[in-house]
């Protein structure tokens, strides 16, 4: 289905009881934030804020939950649209044996065809009014945590062309606002715009940037989606809506300007054109509350100078916030996750079964795939394959189980780790790639992996397996704490189910604390038949498991975070135990700034409480962030 704007896709929310509009003030600095974080946690509606101190009224949390996210890409579920994707590689994969076979597809060609972007002569409606002069803080820029280096925009779709080809990607990259007319450009050195601009820096020549808000919501979710280079992210936008997406010339980014003329899409609700300069000075861009829940550390990134803005008369200001999961992020990349199985089991890895990216390991850091195993080492195949495949290269976790296992049910996850996992024979250790927002790693963007092979063992796997022992049923977590002081809490709900994993949280307080810890541990009668131990900070509250989950994944660097503990006797398990506590250069050695993690201010909470009642949302909800902020790090982001 192809919506033929912003405000036909809000009206279609709308008819569905999908979306609320909100015509109290609520000022787009902070507290837009902290009534969306209350909205999103509970699965709750998309917002329409009317009233933003601007002439834009601001969209957000549109694609907040699987319904409306299946909404933007105009199926009923996602799995329907996953269907049309793995039908389209088949037919396209398939051998063809003979003429009639091969006369077959031109329908199919002909179709695809017709999903690819088409030119306009004349202006689009992204163009119905052009500001005089440019001003950005005309926008309602949102800044959404208290520790942000400023407003970001955080739904740009971002275009790029190679300096050589002419190539166009599109990516969605947040942009800090400097000024009326410049911004930074958070592009990542792995990105393919990195490498276009990279081009044009060694070219000495000025590069051209489209940056388009609105429009479509298929044009949001393509400019996120991995796909190949060269591969034209508007032609995925035309295969989701059945319908190619009409462009028209921006007015300042020209042939005669820059050797080519760029294109935006005609819908769009505001269009922002403008160039980068490589030979200019980059700019300290941040802090940044990011998707991983924490904040991103100020870096620096190229300077984005704006030549026009250009929007509709009735344009619509789309936005995001990213944060502690769940948030509407997890959305997208669930219909990433869903849409790209077919090409990757085709492509590379056609034993897989499913795949999935829970919510709580913030797509990079933790990955679930389910395979048809056929012969000893395949888990360990499978692995390698994905880590050398596209974005599949910064996943931290990855476990691997076959069979029936419901890997969309974690505790049945969980449960064939504990069964079919032996800690000195099915875990892998290596290192490679990660991604730029991983704070864990030693060194920027490179950094530990583990691999877990949960599947059953074939008879070639088995040789030096230890024999399936029981986990205990519990531990008495008074009598620990009393034995060893600095552990603030245990979590043993998992042994309770048969599942061979211990949370605890450690007041960490020497150099190689945790190790020793460990070792004291796993001696202990208590533990001789437990597997797996996590450690985490002492103020983080470790009862509720998907949040420890969350703070583990982002915490621990594999590798290095690791103690292997084998057996002393064939009556106990080996043991692995993985430090998830913050680093810091007194206890670890480690010389990077580690972030805080993102909660509203007290004034902000306060604020929206006070005015809750005239927002039309229902009952009072408590703020998230209430919950997290005893997390808090004194001091902000620092070494220590």
């Amino acid at each position: 289905m192809a919506y033929r704007n912003l405000r036909h896709f809000i009206q279609t929310l709308e008819q569905a009881g999908e979306l609320v509009r909100i015509r109290e003030y609520v000022d787009p600095d902070l507290e837009i934030t902290e009534v969306t974080d209350r909205i999103s946690k509970q699965g709750g509606p998309a917002l329409l804020f009317e009233n933003t101190g601007s002439e834009f009224p601001v969209l957000i949390n549109a694609m907040g939950t699987e319904k409306r996210m299946a909404m933007a890409l105009g199926v009923k579920k996602l799995d329907d649209l996953a269907g049309e994707v793995s039908e389209l590689f088949q037919s396209l994969t398939s051998p063809k044996q003979g003429l009639a076979e091969k006369l077959k597809m031109l329908p199919k060609l002909r179709e695809i065809s017709s999903w690819m972007p088409r030119h306009k002569n004349g202006r689009g409606a992204c163009q119905q009014v052009v500001m005089q002069n440019p001003d950005l803080t005309k926008l309602p820029v949102m800044k959404c945590w208290p520790e942000d280096g400023g407003p970001f925009l955080t739904l740009p779709v971002i275009q790029t062309h190679d300096i050589e080809t002419g190539v166009r990607n599109i990516g969605l990259y947040r942009m800090q606002v400097f000024g009326p007319e410049m911004t930074a450009m958070h592009w990542h050195r792995h990105k393919v715009s990195a490498r276009h601009f990279n081009g044009y820096k060694k070219a000495g020549r000025k590069m051209p940037v489209a940056v388009s808000l609105g429009g479509d919501p298929a044009y949001t979710y393509a400019a996120t989606a991995p796909l190949p280079e060269g591969v034209d992210e508007f032609m995925l936008a035309g295969f989701i809506r059945k319908k190619n997406v009409e462009m028209v010339r921006c007015l300042t980014l020209t042939k005669s300007a820059y050797g080519m003329d760029l294109y935006v899409p005609a819908d769009a609700d505001i269009v922002i054109e403008g160039y980068i300069d490589p030979g200019e000075d980059l700019i300290l861009e941040g802090p940044f509350g990011d998707h991983t829940g924490f904040y991103s550390l100020a870096d620096y990134y190229p300077r984005f100078h704006v030549t026009c803005i250009t929007h509709r008369k009735d344009a619509i200001y789309p936005s995001t916030i990213v944060g502690i999961p769940p948030q509407e992020d997890a959305w997208i990349g669930k219909a990433t996750e869903r849409l790209f199985l077919a090409p990757i089991k085709m492509t590379m890895v056609p034993e897989i079964r499913d795949m999935v990216m829970p919510v709580e390991g913030v797509f990079h850091n933790l990955v679930i795939v389910k395979i048809d195993k056929e012969y000893p080492g395949q888990a360990l195949k499978v692995m390698h394959s994905l880590w050398g495949a596209g974005q599949m290269m910064f996943t931290k976790m990855m476990i691997i189980v076959d069979g029936e296992v419901d890997i969309h049910d974690s505790l049945a996850v969980a449960k064939v780790i504990s069964d079919h996992t032996d800690p000195a024979t099915d875990i892998l250790f290596t290192h490679g790639p990660a991604d730029v927002l991983d704070h864990s790693c030693s060194r920027m963007a490179f950094g530990g992996k583990v691999g877990i092979d949960a599947t059953a063992k074939l008879p070639e796997e088995t040789g030096n397996r230890k024999p399936a022992i029981e986990p205990p049923a519990g531990i008495d977590s008074q009598a620990l704490r009393n034995r060893y002081p600095e552990i603030v809490q245990v979590n043993d709900d998992l042994l309770k189910q048969g599942i061979s994993l211990v949370f605890v949280s450690v007041d960490k307080n020497r150099k190689d604390h945790i190790k020793e810890l460990t070792g004291k541990l796993f001696a202990m009668d208590a533990f001789r038949q437990v597997k797996m131990l996590l450690f985490l900070e002492p103020a983080f509250d470790i009862s509720r498991v998907s949040d420890a989950v969350w703070r583990f994944a982002n915490n621990v660097d594999p590798m290095r975070d690791h103690i292997m503990i084998p057996a002393k006797s064939d009556a106990e398990v080996n043991h692995v135990a993985f430090d998830g506590t913050r680093k810091t250069k007194a206890h670890d050695g480690f010389d990077r700034d580690w972030p805080n993690i993102l909660v509203s201010d007290e004034r902000t909470i306060a604020r929206i409480d006070e005015i809750w009642d005239n927002l039309g949302l229902g009952n009072r909800l408590e703020s998230p962030s209430a919950r997290y902020r005893k997390h808090l790090y004194k001091g902000g982001a620092v070494a220590e």
